[in-house]
This record gives structure tokens, sequence and C-alpha cells, in this order.
């Protein structure tokens, strides 16, 4: 039975907001602590969430019989001791998606990166044709403003967070799995563990299901499932790929290959030919569940995109300014080459904020040659999130592997000078990049770029 009164410690995140909004549609009472007021703490607030910004007694809710944690916050907070010390049930995030997701149709979405994008677009997807779903984002849905919305449709499509193995209390009916890259080896220690995780996700996939993954994966045969389909931007072997890809004035159009088919005028208003890709996965499970093409075409041509994913702030004749979230080395990859393949006229300089210490030290080298890609590198001190700064350990390890000449290091007060400071004649383009706090950064630089514009 679901609780009629439940507490969120972190409930400021992405994927906890979902979750107090589900718990907010059905009626529940809603409060919860964070660490800081944002403008996602405000929307949570303005529908009838009670939050507090406090780690201290002042900021319980004695009532509470759930309490959902992330591991972000201390073991030592004084909130989560409180209900720890009463014997209140405490739940992770993936405890509770768990149980809302028992009985339904799922739709599970995985990967170290893509996955926020697809899952959107696939929720998307099925809300604007009016095949309906329940939705559980990693990100804000630039065309709903939100990470969470339900429907009478007994269908879940649900991001499946790889970390902390949260993926393994999910049950998939059909399941994505983009890529298996080196990543959070904090929690899995090897390259070859994580990977052992993904082929036990696809192992959960319920029999009769369907798994979609991208052509090519390391160790993709071990992946089982009853039906076991491919895809990839370009490769004709994989069982669903693009056609006639082409940009056009900072969109892409193309056509799509299926089992048996081929979806056909497709029109995507996003940039960087990743999200082409991961457009591919999306329509693929869409045309799986029957929907018609043209309603998957009308939807990708309507979609708007995810907040922070190669989402622009600032377009005028002089510069160009997208946000992203990107913090993996593939992920730059593939945003620094979108980027410049949609922008080749334009200097492109990119502002990136590592996130964790232990990421930096694991992959400092990968960081440094993706970005490299970049024509000017300017890189910030790294976000530390739920860690604690490690010895020798810094955003140096990856400027002093970089090729790149063009490249340095500032504070966050300097990179505002910077953007506000005269620039030359030739046109730029300016990617903001990391999973930290450099979204609070990206306001007040594109208002000194547009002062200069």
């Amino acid at each position: 039975m679901e609780p009629r009164n439940i507490y969120f410690v972190g409930i400021g995140g992405i994927g906890m907001s979902a979750l107090a909004r589900y718990f907010l549609s059905r009626g529940a009472r809603v409060s919860g602590y964070d660490r800081s007021r944002t403008s996602l703490t405000d929307a949570l607030s303005a529908e009838g969430a009670s939050i507090f910004f406090e780690d201290a007694l002042s900021s319980v809710d004695p009532a509470a019989e759930w309490v959902v944690y992330t591991p972000a916050i201390p073991a030592t907070s004084v909130v989560l001791t409180y209900y720890r010390d009463r014997g209140v049930a405490l739940m992770k995030r993936s405890d509770v998606l768990q149980r809302i997701t028992a009985d339904t149709f799922n739709i599970c979405i995985a990967g170290t990166h893509g996955k926020t994008t697809i899952t959107t677009l696939t929720a998307h997807i099925l809300r604007h044709s009016g095949y309906g779903c329940t939705a559980f984002l990693g990100g804000i849905s630039g065309n709903y403003n939100t990470n969470f919305w339900s429907s009478d449709n007994d269908v879940c499509v649900v991001e499946a967070d790889e970390y902390d193995r949260s993926f393994l209390k999910l049950d998939p009916s059909l399941a994505v799995i983009t890529a298996m890259d080196p990543d959070h080896l904090d929690i899995y220690g090897t390259a070859a563990a994580m990977e052992e995780a993904f082929i036990a996700f696809a192992g959960r996939i319920k029999p009769g299901g369907w798994l979609l993954s991208k052509h090519g994966l390391p160790r993709g045969a071990e992946l089982a499932a009853s039906q076991h389909l491919t895809y990839s931007l370009a490769d004709a072997a994989a069982s669903v790929h693009a056609e006639g890809l082409r940009a056009e004035d900072g969109a892409y159009a193309f056509d799509i290959v299926v089992p048996g088919g081929r979806l056909e005028g497709f029109v995507l208003h996003m940039g960087g030919r990743h999200n082409v890709e991961n457009t591919l996965a999306a329509a693929a499970v869409a045309h799986q569940l029957g929907i018609k093409s043209h309603a998957i075409r009308d939807a990708v041509a309507a979609f708007k995109g995810v907040r922070r994913r190669f989402e622009y702030v600032l377009r005028t004749p002089s510069v160009v300014l997208v946000d992203d979230y990107a913090h993996h080395p593939e992920e730059l990859r593939a945003l620094l080459a979108g980027a410049k393949d949609l922008f080749p006229e334009r200097t492109c300089t990119v502002i990136f904020q590592p996130h964790l210490y232990s990421r930096t030290r694991d992959l400092a080298a990968e960081f440094a040659a993706a970005l490299d890609l970049a024509d000017e590198v300017i890189l910030l001190p790294i976000y530390p999130a739920r860690e604690l700064p490690m010895e020798g350990v810094s955003s140096g390890m990856i400027l002093e592997r970089m090729k790149n000449p063009h490249r340095r290091i500032m504070s966050k007060e300097a990179l505002l000078a910077w953007a506000g400071a005269p620039a030359g004649a030739s046109p730029r383009l300016i990617i903001m990049a990391g999973a930290g706090d450099i979204d609070a950064l990206v306001e007040p630089v594109a208002e000194k770029l547009n002062v200069r514009a």
C-alpha cells in the first residue's frame, strides 16, 4: 500500500523530484529536505510539496510513513539520522521505482549516455500520439516543463540509472541499452564489472520482452532477450538505422530503416548527430508498440528537447551559446563533434566543469582527448558532488594531458569576466558542459555575451 505521507531526503534531485511529483499526483502529502533552493524545488513547492533547506530537526515531518533518500546525502545527516533512529522505512529511489512499476508494462532506457534524451523523446512520442504513458525522466522535458507525467494507460517509461546498480531493481517489458562505457568506477571497480551489470539488466527483461541495444556494444552478444534488435546512426548492419541524413538550417532530416520497412520524412530540431541516433531508438520503441509512422514523425518534429541536452541558450550572428549536461568523455566527444558539424564556420570554445574527483582521476586522458576537439578549452574546478577531495586530483590532470595549446583553468569569477570582455569579429560557438553547478553560470554568461553580441 502506498503511503499517504512521504518524505524525500534530497528532494531537489532530478530523479527524486520525479518521484515526489508522482506522489503529489496521487494525492499524498509530500515533504522533503535539500541543501539549496533551486528552480526545481521552487516548482515542487508551487505544486504542493513542503521543502526545507536546513539539515536540522526543524526540517523533519514526524508523520512520514516512508522516507526516500539519495546516496548523495551523507549518512551523518541530521534528518536521515532522525528517521533511522525511529525505525521509519528508509528506501532508495530505486526501491520506490521498483514498487511503483511492479505490475505495469515497463519501457526502461539504460546506458552510460543518451538515456535521458531517449527516455524523454520516447515518453513524448507516446504522449503526443495519444498512446499515453506514465513517465519518470532524468531531465526536464522542453515540451512539458516537467520530469514526470501520468496517464490512464498502464505503461511506464523509466530512465534506468546504472549508478549504485539501481537499474537492477527494474523489470523491463521493453528495454534499451545505449552504451556500456566505463563510468561510476567508484561503485563498480572495473569496466568489466560494469558490463556485467548491464548484462544482468538485460536478463531482467520479462519473458517475451524486447531489447534494443546500440549496434557494436562490447559483449553485445551476451545481452539476452526474447527479441533483440540493434540500432545505429549509419551502420546498415544494425536492425534500425538512418538513411539520407542531412543538416538543414540547424535541424536534421532523415528516414529510418526498421525491420521490414521504412519510416520516412523525419525532421529533428535538436543539435548533434548523436541525437539523431537517440531518435532512432525512441522511434523504434514507438514502432514496436504499434504507433503509426506519421504519428511518430509528427511527435519527433514537435520535440523541443531536454533542458541541458544541446540546449540553445543564445543564437545571434556573432555567438551561439549551447548548454549541455555532458560529463563523460564519450558524451563530450559526441557533443563537440555534433556542434562542429552543425556550425562548421564558427570557432568552438568549450567551458567544461569536471564532475567527481574519482571520474576525473579515472578518465583524465579520455577527457583530454575529447576536449582537444574544440578550438579553445576553459576548465572550471572539479565539482565534488558526493565526494571529498582526493590528493593530487584536480582539473589540472586533464589540462596537462591535452594537446590543444588554447587551454586554461578559470575560476567562476574569472569566467564571468572573460564572458564580458571584448571579443574578435569571427562568429563563435560556445558550449558550457558539465553535471555540477555550471548550470547556474549559464544565464550570467549568456547575459554578458549578449551585451557584446
